[in-house]
């Protein structure tokens, strides 16, 4: 199956494609939808530029009642970083001021491997929209994400086949009371992933994030090493769910898992895709199910054997 998909839905609304359908149909009200911006740099006949796109769009939605907006495709990935993006919705600011939910970098596979994507510093655009409440960002070449106070983001998001460790350690040493929902695919070395379980430290401390109630931190080859720092992490505590899925977390983790901490007051923990034992799968189940904690283990990861050595792959990388 393909983890990089793009967007059905944001903020709670449906995604609405505008390049494919203006023009041909009626358009939702401008609040109703999670409206996908999106061109086509590839073919043979002159295609509209994001920027034609950009303005066609504010031209024909009510810019002021637009509540979530998912940016797919501006042009060839690898050749545009998202500089020019933040730079639009930072210009627009005063006159989408309904914006509640952004969504950068909503290409799948067909279109651009995720480490294609070029990415920038994004964060002018939490400055820009202090009352947003929701931001993703797919694709972690390039990207950048210093330390921030906001006072309303509630759910951040970063998809990555390699999430830097510079923006790991931005957004622990950011300020966001209100965060709710965090979600982090922090990938291989290979394509950038160059975090480490320390640098999480001051999410896991608790205290940081005082609102937060769902942690993922996944898609990582060092899964086994981040599993055990969560086990005694006191963050945990004041979590309702968390997602250790798609990376490389073997029965050394999920056992470290078990051995710390009670879980038995998450309502979900999802290890999906991951390559245990089912004596540890067993282990989990029983220990969890119980107490009606719902375990998604679901999926074994992708192993390979090359001279006697066993390598494993996350499920996001290049």
């Amino acid at each position: 199956m393909s983890h990089v998909e793009h967007l059905k839905e944001l903020h709670g609304l449906p995604a609405f494609d505008f390049a494919q359908f203006a023009g041909r149909r009626e358009l939702p009200e401008a609040g109703a939808a999670a409206w996908r911006l999106a061109v086509e740099p590839y073919g043979d006949s002159p295609q509209e530029d994001f920027g034609d796109l950009w303005d066609r769009f504010l031209d024909s939605v009510d810019p002021a009642g637009v509540r979530a907006l998912i940016v797919g495709q501006w042009g060839e990935p690898y050749d545009n970083d998202s500089s020019g993006i933040v730079q639009r919705l930072v210009d627009a600011r005063d006159r989408l001021t309904a914006l509640r939910a952004v969504f950068i970098g909503d290409l799948e596979m067909e279109e651009a491997e995720i480490s294609w994507i070029e990415q920038s510093d994004v964060t002018p655009v939490l400055e820009a929209y202090p009352l947003l409440e929701e931001f993703g960002i797919r694709g972690g070449t390039g990207l950048r994400f210093p330390a921030v106070r906001h006072e309303h983001l509630r759910r951040l998001r970063f998809e990555a086949g390699g999430l830097p460790g510079e923006v790991v350690r931005g957004v622990a040493a950011g300020e966001l009371p209100a965060l709710e929902h965090l979600d982090m695919w922090l990938g291989v070395e290979e394509y950038g992933g160059d975090a480490r379980a320390a640098d999480l430290a001051p999410i896991l401390a608790g205290g940081r994030f005082p609102a937060l109630r769902h942690l993922g931190l996944r898609n990582s080859e060092i899964q086994d090493e981040i599993a055990t720092a969560v086990a005694g992490a006191p963050v945990v505590a004041q979590l309702t769910s968390l997602d250790l899925s798609l990376g490389v977390l073997t029965d050394e983790g999920a056992t470290a898992l078990l051995d710390g901490q009670p879980l038995t007051h998450l309502t979900r923990l999802d290890l999906h895709h991951n390559f245990l034992s089912e004596p540890v799968v067993e282990r989990i189940r029983t220990a969890l199910e119980p107490s009606g904690v719902e375990v998604d283990l679901s999926e074994r990861g992708e192993t390979w054997e090359d001279d006697g050595v066993v390598h494993r792959f996350t499920a996001v990388a290049e």
